[in-house]
């Protein structure tokens, strides 16, 4: 992944995002009769703009991509003609004004909606729910999982992939859940009921790999120590060792799986190892030093391989759910509502401690996260704009001055009180609500270079 695949990623995301959303603001302000001077994605410099349709309005798209806005006619910004008073956003009826500050986000929730039924129709990939080696004393081990166990179910949910079951177990880890009820298949095909206390988790355990906090893991198949790919330049290439070797020993030590092979390269960075490998019915002894590099401020080996994996193998552990349009649509719905939920809900337990604030992401993180998801494919990028669709919206709902959210509540005073807020009133609360907005973005920004850091 490349540092230009990730920006380009990062933008398209951006830019689809923010024009679905001033478009939902920009569709309804039109319908209500408001004339609109400006549709902007991106503050500052313009870029490229044009003047379209009878109201001229303005189509630009400017320097600083990290937003967009619509610029409607509006007494409270200059003045405005006698015979255009009436299609003043200021003039408006309250309702008329909250439905064109709710489009945003609707917007936003109506795209995540588009984007998971093109997803769920063409089918939606996953892995199998099959849990790993069991860490003893952890709250797996107390709960009876055992090494090979598929989960089919958490409460009266259904499962079906690793995704489903990590946000539903998400959910109950961060309510403390002290009875979580799941379902589970065993090797031999046998149901079992067991019974996750989660009550005993702090907020630091939800930060990363939480499974890891619980004890769970992600089974891994056995995968014989026979040599895929070598990296040009690597460790390996240096050693002599081949595509198609197959390593037997290290250090004199006979090895089976491919995990002993990462566990000793890992842990030998710099220091040379005597392999034992079998090439065309030969074995053959080559000295191998393990590159040294950085991962979370530790110094651990690498050679430059990657195993051949079996593709039965990875197909046994693959499902892939489709549905035909009306299911998928249903099913899309309830996804959005879910996610929604679920972002409100986390967002909440931030605020009250019970979610660690270092679970906040910022621009470099999300822009992290672009590239990945375009790396893996076309499904996983379309999930990856629905969920922050979906968190745009919420974001945007939030009660504070100057988002969307904040304008909601001034009408909805407004209606209470039967009069507007002062002018005086809404100026301060913009003001401290641009604050809030500074700060949770250095925030954020802050907790993305310390995740970089530790990579």
């Amino acid at each position: 992944m490349t540092l230009f695949s990730t920006i380009f990623a990062f933008v398209i995301a951006l830019g689809l995002l923010i024009t679905f959303h001033e478009f939902g603001h920009y569709l309804v302000a039109r319908w209500c009769g408001v004339k609109v001077l400006r549709f902007s994605l991106g503050f500052g410099r313009p870029l490229l703009k044009k003047r379209i349709g009878s109201d001229q309005t303005e189509w630009m798209v400017a320097a600083i991509p990290l937003g967009g806005y619509v610029k409607m006619l509006d007494e409270r910004e200059g003045p405005v003609p006698a015979d255009e008073l009436s299609r003043a956003f200021n003039r408006q009826s309250v309702s008329r004004r909250l439905a064109i500050v709710i489009a945003g986000p609707a917007a936003n929730f109506l795209l995540a909606i588009l984007l998971y039924w093109l997803l769920f129709i063409s089918g939606v990939s996953g892995v199998k729910p099959i849990v790993g080696e069991i860490e003893p004393a952890t709250l797996a081990a107390s709960a009876g999982f055992r090494n090979g166990d598929m989960i089919t179910g958490i409460g009266d949910r259904a499962i079906t992939t690793w995704q489903e079951a990590r946000l539903l177990l998400l959910d109950n880890a961060a309510d403390r859940n002290p009875d979580v009820r799941i379902t589970v298949t065993g090797e031999s095909g046998v149901s079992r009921q067991l019974r996750l206390n989660l009550s005993s988790l702090g907020a630091e355990d939800l930060e990363g790999n939480f499974l890891k906090g619980m004890g769970l893991s992600i089974y891994r198949p056995i995968i014989v120590p026979i040599i895929d790919q070598v990296m040009t330049g690597g460790a390996a290439e240096h050693a002599g060792i081949k595509t198609g070797d197959r390593i037997v020993a290290i250090n004199g030590k006979e090895v089976s799986v491919w995990e002993d092979v990462v566990d000793v390269v890992r842990s030998s960075p710099g220091h040379t190892l005597s392999v034992d490998v079998m090439r065309d019915g030969r074995e053959l002894v080559v000295s191998l030093q393990p590159e040294i590099v950085s991962e979370e401020h530790t110094e651990i080996g690498r050679a430059g391989i990657t195993p051949r994996i079996q593709h039965e193998i990875l197909e046994n552990l693959l499902v892939k759910n489709s549905y035909p349009p009306l299911a998928a649509l249903v099913k899309a719905v309830t996804k959005t509502w879910e996610m929604s939920s679920f972002t409100v809900r986390m967002l909440g337990k931030m605020i009250t401690g019970d979610v660690s604030l270092k679970n906040v992401s910022g621009p470099i993180t999300i822009a992290n996260y672009a590239g990945q998801s375009a790396q893996m494919g076309f499904a996983a990028y379309l999930g990856f704009l629905a969920l922050i669709s979906i968190s745009l919206g919420v974001l945007n709902l939030l009660p504070i001055p100057v988002l969307d959210g904040g304008h909601l509540m001034y009408y909805l005073i407004e209606m209470v009180r039967g009069v507007p807020l002062s002018e005086k009133i809404m100026y301060v609360g913009n003001q401290i609500g641009m604050i809030l907005l500074i700060m949770l973005m250095v925030f954020a920004i802050h907790n993305d270079l310390l995740r970089l850091a530790a990579e």
